[in-house]
Parts: structure tokens; C-alpha cells; sequence
């Protein structure tokens, strides 16, 4: 098979400055020290000189395809390049034939396969003898989370690594390269220079296409210049790919950042450019939970009922039920309270593992279960004077810990004061007990 451009190549100007921007070594990567660094997991192995076949996950333009070269590269091994959208058994096959005859002659092969998932249950089943003899080290990117795109015979003999979107250090480091490499600084003024950081959304690719348009424009580009530039650098909406992706996140921080007007406009991009209204719909309801929450437990119903007139009436009557939500959600108060402490609560169950409930909440059908004390001194809450009795809820021996911690917007401000009351009656409740418990014992030291 033809073997790939050297990533040593001389830089040609007429090749895009993405491309003449690959980096040349790991260490030239941004973003992903995490994985890269000498002493991160991808990095060990690099210097071990023994790769592991892997699954690498992450958003467009982190830097997936330019690992699995650069892996090859620094470990000697042929690097085979396929994409799944294109190729098939047949492609696979002759692959690993290639593959097999230069392990007769001692050379690995380095088989690198683009967007993965898109290969049915079959074909990824064809890898797994030629990864389990070490034929092949089998490096798939793709941008679909593994544990529901690839099968489990294949996840089980390969590692998944996820590659970070890149954060504003990262994109302002491809920004400087590319100014060096062009000769000239970014004619960029400050405002519009921060505009092109956002747009990427964390996309190197796009970043480096963006610069690349505008360098040719006089100078300072602001940001109504560089936005005249990219509307004419990508008029069509590539729902598929980049645009997807980057209208989607626009739609998303506009309605975070409950600004309903840029809201609108990015949600009409995407209905223009042929956006499947349905996506939007899922997306925003994703949206209602984790940035609005318990501030406005009504957002997330009004995106359900957008869900559902959309799916009742199509296009475009539908879309005016999307729009109305996504008004709603931009203008809802805003937090991520739920959100966080879930997540909180995701890391306190991994952490105190198998903890049985208090046994005064567990039901007892058998006589078994009551002499054990299953449901001994439980207390029903609303037949407490204050319809709040303060019992302890967490496993014995786990001290009391907080996740979800509203704000003071919206409903979450009731919560917040509602909260702390039932704190100080949880308090009070337990002073009382400290102090019966003393009295007891003072009781039994007299007799």
C-alpha cells in the first residue's frame, strides 16, 4: 500500500497551514500533555518503545489523526492509514496481509482507523485476532463515545484514551506558530482576536483555517471585519462535520450566557443550513437540566413540549415551538447546582463503595429483618411537628457531606433558604441528643 506523506515534509505554501502546521514530534502537540507527556500514559509507552492498541476519543480538530502518526513515527512502526466511512472487509483484509509479511521481515504495523464507530459489529470483530497476535496495534479515533459505538469483544483489547478539546492556552500557542510560520503577526485586533479563540470552540483545525482567511486582510481585522471574513470563508452549514459542531456550541453558550438574541441567530443558522430540529430539540433539553436545573425546574418541560409539538406538526410550524424554548432557556435564571453536585455525589459513591443504608430505613417484611433492627426508631417526617424530622439518611460511619448546593437565583432561592432550615433543625435535633446521651450517662456513673 502507498505509504503516507512524511510528517518531515518541506513546507509547501500551497499546502493548507493546518497541514504545514502538524506538529512534528509528541512534545509538539498541545493540549493533551495529560496523555503525551513523558510521564503520562501514551508518553510511557513512547519511551518503552511498546504501544498498546487503543481507542482515541475526542472532538474534532484535537489532534487524534496527528498522534496515531506521530506514534508511528517514534516507535518505527509502518504506519496503515484507513478511514471507516470508506473502507470495508476487503480494505481491512489486504491490510492485514501487508501487515503479516512485514512481521515475517520484523516490522510492526501501526493501523490507524478514522471514525471507528462507523464500522458495523462484523468489521470491528475482523480486528480482533490481528490485535490479540500483535499483527497490528490497532489506533482508532473517533468522536462517539466508545462504550456505546464499539463492541465489547474489541474495547476489552484496546485502551481508550480521551483527548482534550483544546483550551484557550492551547489554541493561543497554534495562533503564535502560525504567525511564525507566516512571517507576520495576526492583523487580529484584541476583541476579534479573542472572537476567533471562541469560534473554534476548542477545534485546532478550524482555528488555523480561520487564520489562514484572514491574514490577508488589512489591518486590524475587528471583530465586525473578521465576521464579514468566516461568514464568506464557510456560507454553507456542514451539518456533518465542523459546522455541526461549532453552531451547536454556539446555540449552547449563547443560551448560557442568556443572551436570547444571539441565541436566535445561531438557532436560525442551523434550521437554514439543514439541522435536523430534532438534534437541536435532545440538545436543548440536555441543556434545560444542566444549566438551568432546579433554578427553573420549568425548563426542562418547556423543552419537552417543544420536543413534542415539533415532533407532532415537522417543519417548519415545529421550529416556532423550538424557538419558543429556546427563548425560554436563554432567559431562564441560570445553574449548574444539579449538575455539580451529581457529580459529587458520582464521587462519593465510587469512593465508599458497597455502604450499607442506616438500618432504621430499611423495610423489614420478615421477622428476620426486625430482630436485625431493620426499620428500629424510623420516623415518618410528616408526622413530625415540624414535618421535618431530621433523621440521618447517610450509611453509618460515613460522615454527612454536601453536593448540590443551589444558588440564589430563581426557585433555587427558596431552596437555599429552605435548606438552611432544615439545617438548623438537623442541629438543633442533634445538640438535643449530645445532651441526652450526657445525661444518661451521668445517670448511670450516680447509680
Amino acid at each position: 500500500m502507498n505509504e503516507p506523506p512524511s510528517l518531515f515534509e518541506v513546507d509547501d505554501a500551497s499546502r493548507p497551514l493546518a497541514d504545514r502546521l502538524r506538529p512534528r514530534t509528541l512534545a509538539d502537540v498541545v493540549g493533551q500533555d495529560h496523555l503525551l507527556a513523558e510521564d503520562a500514559p501514551i508518553g510511557r509507552m513512547v519511551a518503552a518503545q511498546r504501544l498498546v492498541s487503543m481507542v482515541l476519543w475526542g472532538p474534532p480538530g484535537c489532534g487524534k489523526t496527528t498522534v496515531a502518526r506521530l506514534l508511528a513515527e517514534q516507535t518505527n512502526l509502518a504506519f496503515e492509514p484507513l478511514s471507516a466511512t470508506f473502507s470495508g472487509v476487503a480494505d481491512l483484509r489486504k491490510v492485514f496481509q501487508v501487515a503479516q509479511r512485514r512481521r515475517e521481515l520484523g516490522q510492526g504495523t501501526l493501523l490507524f482507523v478514522d471514525e471507528i464507530h462507523r464500522f458495523n459489529r462484523a468489521q470491528q470483530d475482523s480486528f480482533l485476532p490481528y490485535v490479540e497476535d500483535g499483527t497490528i496495534v490497532l489506533v482508532g479515533a473517533t468522536t462517539e463515545n466508545p462504550s456505546f459505538e464499539l463492541n465489547g469483544a474489541l474495547l476489552s483489547r484496546c485502551q481508550v484514551f480521551v483527548l482534550n478539546r483544546l483550551d484557550t492556552a492551547a489554541l493561543g500557542t497554534l495562533v503564535g506558530r502560525a504567525e511564525t510560520l507566516l512571517g507576520a503577526p495576526s492583523p487580529l485586533d484584541d476583541d476579534a482576536r479573542r472572537a476567533v479563540l471562541a469560534m473554534a470552540d476548542g477545534d485546532g483545525r478550524y482555528l488555523l483555517n480561520m487564520i489562514e482567511q484572514v491574514q490577508t486582510l488589512p489591518a486590524p481585522v475587528d471583530s465586525a471585519a473578521l465576521a464579514a471574513a468566516v461568514q464568506k470563508r464557510a456560507p454553507l452549514y456542514d451539518k456533518a462535520q465542523e459546522g455541526h459542531y461549532n453552531l451547536i456550541s454556539a446555540l449552547h453558550k449563547s443560551m448560557r450566557g442568556s443572551d436570547p438574541d444571539a441565541a436566535l441567530y445561531w438557532l436560525a443558522r442551523m434550521l437554514d443550513g439543514g439541522e435536523d430540529p430534532l438534534f437541536i430539540a435532545r440538545r436543548i433539553t440536555r441543556f434545560a437540566t444542566e444549566d438551568i436545573g432546579m433554578a427553573d425546574p420549568g425548563a426542562v418541560q418547556q423543552a419537552l413540549a417543544a420536543w413534542d409539538v415539533y415532533q407532532r406538526l415537522g417543519s417548519p410550524e415545529g421550529e416556532l415551538a423550538i424557538a419558543q424554548a429556546v427563548l425560554y432557556l436563554a432567559t431562564a435564571p441560570k445553574s449548574i447546582g444539579v449538575y455539580r453536585g451529581f457529580n459529587k455525589a458520582h464521587a462519593a459513591a465510587r469512593r465508599t463503595g458497597s455502604l450499607m443504608p442506616p438500618a432504621h430505613i430499611l423495610n423489614a417484611p420478615t421477622r428476620l429483618m426486625k430482630d436485625l433492627g431493620y426499620g428500629k426508631g424510623y420516623q415518618y417526617d410528616p408526622d413530625a411537628d415540624t414535618g421535618f424530622s431530621g433523621a440521618n439518611y447517610f450509611p453509618e460511619g460515613m460522615p454527612r457531606e454536601t453536593f448540590y448546593e443551589p444558588t440564589t437565583g430563581g426557585y433555587e432561592r427558596a431552596i437555599t433558604e429552605r435548606l438552611r432550615h432544615w439545617a438548623q433543625l438537623r442541629s438543633d435535633r442533634e445538640a438535643a441528643n449530645d445532651s441526652t446521651t450526657a445525661d444518661d450517662s451521668t445517670a448511670a456513673d450516680d447509680a
